[in-house]
């Protein structure tokens, strides 16, 4: 009996993982539905949509250039050994800008950005949750997804958008510096080669796969957040919830996306 039960333990635990992600997957459906019927019609608190804004993009801001620098840095040093090797300096530009704009920049941005604000906002949702402050909004005739929510889910949508594009910016800034520097490369030669080989669509990609992750950020760290369980501890794991599942969730978009626009 003993040894029947060593071997049912594991598949037990296995059915029980998968139980409570079709439970967390279908909370964050139902989520969606509440999402879009507030959207209908779409009385949005302009002043609320600003503060959230403020708070998840602007002060973003530094983290996202520091992350972004670095990343244009090493695709160059990444590109530029293979090029040296060859001596087709020419497809320098390409090669840093291609992995930055179609990528590594949507990536490592929303990962950095999942994070900061994805896992701050859980923790904000999840304090809220636990005190009641939600169940005292529904006593005053307060819906908690129209107040609470939706400018939340806009904003982080906004932000990632706002801050790829600053992102790109810098990388592309930070990689011509570091090809300068390393490779001897006129700036020139660089934007030519870039610019040259690289289309509008490079960068559009880059965008939707954003607005992307910026939605999946926002909808798994609402999810977790207002369906904590558990007190300060509950919090806690929520917040570890929320970030894990937005990495998640950015890798399976970001492979399903490569897919349908290469």
């Amino acid at each position: 009996m003993n040894s029947a039960r060593g071997w049912t333990a594991p598949v037990q635990l296995v059915g029980e993982r998968v139980l409570e992600g079709i439970e967390e997957v279908g909370g964050m459906a139902l989520l969606l539905i509440g999402l879009l019927r507030a959207l209908v019609p779409p009385r949005i608190s302009g002043r609320e949509l600003l503060r959230q804004l403020n708070k998840m993009a602007v002060s973003s801001v530094p983290i996202v250039m520091l992350t972004a620098f670095f990343t244009g840095s090493i695709m160059v040093i990444q590109s530029g050994i293979f090029v040296k090797r060859f001596g087709a300096y020419g497809l320098l530009g390409w090669g840093a800008g291609y992995a930055v704009l179609r990528e590594v920049g949507p990536l490592l941005i929303g990962l950095m950005f999942s994070g900061r604000v994805g896992s701050n906002n859980a923790a904000e949702l999840a304090t809220m949750t636990v005190t009641e402050q939600i169940d005292g909004l529904r006593a005053l005739a307060i819906e908690p997804i129209r107040y609470l929510i939706v400018p939340r889910v806009l904003a982080m949508v906004i932000a990632m958008l706002c801050l790829l594009v600053i992102g790109d910016l810098v990388a592309l800034g930070g990689g011509a510096l570091l090809t300068r520097i390393l490779f001897h490369v006129e700036f020139s030669s660089l934007f030519h080669s870039l610019f040259d080989n690289l289309k509008p669509w490079d960068f559009l990609i880059g965008v939707i796969k954003s607005i992307f992750f910026g939605f999946a950020i926002a909808l798994t760290s609402c999810h977790f957040g207002t369906s904590v369980k558990g007190g300060a501890i509950g919090v806690g794991r929520a917040v570890n919830d929320a970030v894990v599942a937005a990495a998640l969730a950015i890798m399976v978009s970001d492979y399903l996306l490569t897919l349908v626009l290469r």
